[in-house]
């Protein structure tokens, strides 16, 4: 979805993202992207997709909230000394993890536009320079389509389940490109289509803030990078994410399964997918 449909805007589609991370946030819901609810467990979900339960032992409490759908600060690949930019930062999860390898010659900025997120996460600081040493990491107020960054200044950029929540996603990707180096890197896991998905789903205000009505379709996130000046993309599916979700039996996978047509499984419509690219 790279741009609203059907009537909804740009601004509701945020107002909309916003007051479901606020909510969890605060502790008043615990359903978003990655699905977690009540059903599911935020380490067991970030150990499923390659978190190892070292790097999450050190982080601050509450900065893993369930709401990855990959790994990619271990995509990324990242070195001492980078400057790294996590879009829609959340907690700080992925934004303390990355700080641990960049060190103290690197930085690491984390952009979220959800002002209770963005406490959260300062909140974190604290304990994460008490118990690494570190002082490497910030966060700002911003929206990915706008991000509070200047233009060339970032080795590495990450995202994790995010993206999807853009309505628009061309914008997003033309940010990103901006704010990198040349030769600098995207390393993003997103939810993606592999076709499109029913109007009764798009619609369901849930499966939006679970990242799942608004997936572009693979095909298209490739062009939007090509258009937006990337080379050398990788788009790696990866099916066995969504298969677990449904496992695990989580509520809102459940719910967006029951929606679709009799016969039809999630499976065959979204994936979590691996996003590399080059500047």
């Amino acid at each position: 979805m790279s741009t609203p449909e059907k009537g909804i805007t740009g601004g509701q589609v945020r107002d909309t993202v916003r007051e479901g991370y606020a909510a969890i946030a605060t502790g008043r819901s615990t359903c978003c992207c990655g699905g977690s609810c009540e059903a599911s467990d935020p380490m067991r979900l970030a150990e499923s997709i390659g978190y190892t339960a070292q790097s999450l032992a050190n982080l601050p409490d509450g900065a893993n909230m369930g709401l990855s759908c990959g790994n990619p600060v271990a995509i990324a690949a990242l070195k001492e000394g980078q400057v790294v930019l996590d879009l829609g930062s959340g907690g700080g999860f992925d934004v303390f993890q990355a700080g641990q390898i960049v060190k103290t010659s690197g930085r690491v900025i984390g952009v979220d536009m959800t002002p209770e997120m963005l406490a959260k996460a300062r909140k974190n600081v604290d304990f994460y320079q008490q118990n690494t040493g570190l002082d490497n990491v910030e966060f700002r107020l911003g929206e990915i389509e706008h991000l509070p960054v200047a233009d060339g200044i970032v080795d590495v950029v990450l995202s994790n389940c995010v993206i999807n929540l853009s309505p628009d996603k061309p914008q997003v990707w033309r940010e990103v490109f901006r704010v990198l180096k040349p030769g600098g890197k995207v390393s993003v896991s997103d939810l993606a289509l592999l076709k499109p998905l029913p109007d009764n789903i798009r619609e369901m205000a849930a499966a939006l803030v679970g990242c799942v009505a608004g997936a572009a379709l693979a095909g298209d996130t490739r062009s939007m990078l090509e258009s937006a000046g990337f080379k050398s993309i990788v788009l790696t599916p990866k099916p066995d994410y969504v298969r677990s979700m449904q496992s695990w039996n989580d509520p809102l996978y459940r719910q967006i399964a029951e929606a679709l047509p009799k016969g039809e499984d999630l499976a065959d419509y979204i994936v979590s997918l691996s996003i590399e690219a080059a500047k």
